[in-house]
């Protein structure tokens, strides 16, 4: 799996899900339970990963709905 997004924002990872649900891209919000350990603070981001054949579909999605600016960078690009 790949990196897709990192973000605090709840609204943002409830949006994504929805996007890539709806285009039937299996993804996963890793580091949602963190809230146990930091105090439900949102401070430790949350990472939506998806599988990696299905990772460029679901970048152009993002970016599709005006979200690139959230977009982590490609594999193998800093």
């Amino acid at each position: 799996m790949e990196e897709l997004v990192r973000t605090n924002d709840p609204v943002l990872i409830s949006f994504l899900e929805s996007i890539l649900e709806e285009a039937g891209i299996k993804h996963f919000v890793a580091d949602g339970n963190m809230s146990i350990l930091e105090g439900s603070l949102a401070m430790i981001p949350r990472r939506i990963l998806v599988d990696s054949d299905q990772i460029q579909i679901a970048r152009k999605l993002v970016r599709d709905a005006g979200l690139e600016h959230e977009l982590r960078p490609e594999s193998g690009q800093t």
